[in-house]
């Protein structure tokens, strides 16, 4: 089953730029190769592979839609849509992004974040699985695996959110439903389970997990 992995960056030393009424803006949206500070890593092989996938199907195609804050879904919500992916390229192994912050109202929340000089997370939100290597020294090395699956990029105002677990059913159909609280605590119940399987085999396979990057 594959998890939810988010990636979290600050946007410092973005570019931000207007033309014909559009704003946008560019700078380093996610790192390969580098450990983060939970000890996981993207290799460069497999998330410039991904990013390839993503460029072909969404960026050519104009809907790399991305939303204001992390929603606990696979799923981009029109409605809460901000900005979009225009490009992606590479120097070395960080990852570039130029975003149009939309005139939705979302995206005019962020219009005027970066307006008034002040700097916005972004995140990305994927699915797939991880691997745990114990390094020559020791520590751990989380690998994210070639089964992933790029969903969008998100602007946040802390890339480093926590870990947020959810149900595999439709998140709106199931906060209407009588059974949101017992998915909640099995979620609860998955998290706890998985984690101990983590720790014993090296095999992580968590349900729904989002994965900081710095």
């Amino acid at each position: 089953m594959k998890n939810t992995i988010e990636t979290g960056m600050l946007l410092e030393n973005a570019k931000v730029s207007e033309s014909s009424g559009k704003i946008y803006v560019e700078g380093v949206i996610q790192r390969a190769n580098a450990k983060n500070k939970n000890g996981r890593v993207y290799p460069k092989d497999i998330l410039e592979e991904k990013v390839k996938e993503y460029v072909k199907e969404f960026v050519q195609n104009k809907n790399a839609f991305g939303e204001l804050d992390h929603p606990e879904s696979s799923v981009v919500e029109l409605k809460n849509v901000s900005h979009t992916i225009e490009e992606l390229w590479w120097n070395g192994d960080d990852l570039y992004g130029k975003l149009e912050l939309l005139n939705t109202p979302s995206g005019k929340i962020a219009q005027e974040i970066v307006k008034a000089n002040k700097t916005l997370g972004i995140s990305s939100r994927a699915l797939g699985s991880v691997e745990v290597v114990t390094e020559a020294d020791g520590n751990d090395t989380v690998k994210v695996q070639d089964d992933l699956e790029l969903i969008c990029w998100d602007l946040v105002s802390n890339p480093s959110t926590h870990r947020a677990f959810v149900s595999e059913v439709n998140e709106g159909l199931l906060k209407e439903s009588k059974d949101y609280k017992i998915g909640k605590q099995r979620n609860r119940v998955d998290e706890i389970f998985n984690d101990i399987v983590c720790n014993m085999t090296g095999k992580c396979e968590i349900k729904w997990y989002h994965l900081k990057q710095y």
